[in-house]
């Protein structure tokens, strides 16, 4: 039968690759494409998006490229064939704003297996019913995801995700670990009976040579600042259950994006487990943790630790940071300290360094080296040499790209999960359980994110030296050669920036030397004259018994 000049596009959805609601693009296909013959239409042209969800249309490549080509007017199409409303889109407010699109170039919408025409009166009040029932439905069955996961945590049964340090999961249900329950029983005695902080808690773990049991994408088998914390900030050691410590809410200003946000108020219900501490030290513990939460107020006048980060212990090599002391009871002023982080355990790396070093101390001794370099004329020639050349970032970008990658691979699994729970029919006989499993999963993905964030944020926090407020090239060079007209001009912010940006790292001795000095080695970001009259990265003065030696090795004769 010849075909009556009304030409078409069809549009295929499916949410994920293994479908759950037993309609495959194929099938879809299928029946669209007798419909289209039935009725004498032409199809000029076919569009899929398989693993999409329709709750937005922004990650349908398929439909948004459809989208531009009746913009466009591309076939001079009449209508768009979907087989039912929901592959068309579940989001009311993007169902109705793509339809007008679409009518606006005189083009319908037919979704076949639902009866609904749009180019008919009652058709658009069945699509603006019906798509707004779509989206509620969707809404429905997370909200009511979420119902069932408070309800088991006012059941006292534990409601998804891993199970916490110090307890196993055995049938969903929260069971002590005799492998894991010491450390949790150590950390309340030693923080509430000890008097201890988490830091030197973490300490005392390591220094008596308890070792963490590997979990997850843990690597790290010393116990840490922050692990402690996280350890006494967790009712489930008590007994209890809580709900919603984090809940997963919608980006203010977005239409669809989500963000995980903790919440200081939350209901906690009594669980079924068996408690690790009784409810009493909880409640000392409690307490004592909101004093300390009160008594660290930050500080409004706090002072710029100059070379942090780029200055690194000589034990282990890691930044070393500045500290405060209280003020002294002879003159009430605060001092300030360089430390290692990593010597108190708040890492859950071990550091056996102990020193801490007054700030302007180690920061005069660098400033004097730097000042005197930029006066020599051997320095000024070669420094003028390398103006125009870059600072090489490649390694720290290849792991941070490395990173990224591995995060996107986490989100694109969650989103997958999600999708799959979007899409799955609350009428399926085995709706619980499959929901359960993907909300386990679910769950999982976002503590693998979590770490990867963490991995990603200190890496980032090695560049950002060089990318924030970042000179040009050849910038730093000459105002390196300028350091001594510029140097005191600038407040002390702007000197850990222009420090940073053409400082590797300072190297300092593990104890003073004779001249009362600590400073070791100067690593650049760029060659520079070294003392044997070559070049290199580095300003060396571990062969001079003083400063004023490596300064006047460093003039020309």
């Amino acid at each position: 039968m010849p075909k009556n000049n009304i030409k078409c596009y069809i549009y295929t959805r499916v949410s994920t690759a293994i479908q759950v609601d037993g309609y495959s693009l194929d099938a879809q296909k299928d029946k669209l494409r007798k419909y289209a013959d039935y009725q004498n239409m032409e199809i000029a042209g076919e569009y899929s998006d398989e693993g999409a969800s329709g709750k937005n249309i922004a990650e349908r490549p398929e439909f948004m490229r459809m989208m531009s080509d009746i913009e466009d007017s591309k076939d001079g199409i009449s209508y768009v064939l979907v087989f039912k409303l929901s592959r068309f889109g579940r989001n009311a407010a993007d169902v109705l704003s793509s339809l007008q699109r679409m009518q606006d170039h005189d083009v319908n919408l037919i979704c076949v297996e639902d009866g609904i025409d749009s180019s008919k009166d009652a058709g658009k009040l069945m699509i603006s019913v019906l798509s707004a029932v779509a989206e509620i439905e969707r809404e429905n069955i997370r909200a009511q995801t979420m119902a069932g996961r408070e309800q088991k945590a006012r059941e006292g049964r534990w409601n998804g995700g891993f199970a916490p340090y110090g307890y196993k999961l055995v049938d969903g249900e929260l069971q002590i670990a005799e492998d894991e329950v010491d450390i949790i029983r150590i950390i309340f005695d030693q923080y509430v009976n000890k008097g201890k902080g988490t830091i030197a808690i973490a300490r005392y773990l390591n220094d008596q040579g308890y070792v963490k049991k590997l979990r997850q994408n843990n690597s790290i088998n010393g116990f840490s600042e922050v692990f402690v914390r996280k350890v006494l900030a967790n009712p489930v050691y008590a007994g209890k259950i809580a709900y919603g410590r984090r809940r997963t809410e919608k980006k203010p200003g977005t239409h669809n994006e989500m963000h995980i946000v903790a919440q200081e108020e939350y209901p906690v219900y009594e669980g079924k487990h068996e408690a690790i501490i009784s409810e009493d030290v909880w409640k000392m513990a409690e307490e004592r943790r909101k004093k300390k939460a009160a008594m660290r107020a930050p500080k409004t006048n706090c002072r710029v630790a100059i070379i942090s980060g780029i200055l690194k212990c000589p034990c282990c090599g890691k930044g070393m940071y500045s500290n405060t002391s209280k003020p002294h009871s002879k003159d009430n002023k605060e001092r300030h300290y360089y430390y290692c982080k990593n010597n108190s355990n708040a890492t859950g790396h071990r550091c056996e360094f102990r020193q801490n070093i007054e700030n302007s101390k180690l920061e005069k001794e660098v400033v004097y080296v730097i000042t005197n370099l930029v006066k020599n004329p051997v320095f000024v020639d070669a420094i003028k040499a390398k103006i125009g050349e870059s600072i090489d970032t490649t390694e720290l970008e290849k792991k941070l790209k490395t990173l990224e990658g591995k995060l996107r691979q986490a989100e694109a699994i969650k989103n997958r999960l999600e999708k799959q729970m979007d899409e799955l029919p609350y009428d399926d006989a085995m709706f619980e359980r499959k929901m359960s499993d993907l909300q386990r999963r679910y769950d999982k993905q976002y503590d693998t994110m979590q770490e990867v964030e963490n991995d990603i944020e200190e890496v980032k926090m090695q560049l950002m030296s060089i990318r924030q407020n970042q000179l040009t090239e050849e910038n730093i060079y000459n105002v390196l050669l300028a350091f001594d007209d510029l140097y005191d001009t600038f407040d002390p912010m702007e000197k850990k920036q222009f420090l940073k940006s053409f400082i590797e790292r300072i190297e300092i001795y593990p104890q003073k030397r004779e001249d009362g000095t600590y400073l070791k080695k100067l690593v650049f970001n760029f060659p520079i004259p070294s003392f044997n009259g070559g070049t290199g990265k580095e300003i060396s003065l571990e062969y001079s018994d003083t400063l004023e030696t490596v300064v006047i090795m460093n003039r020309k004769p």
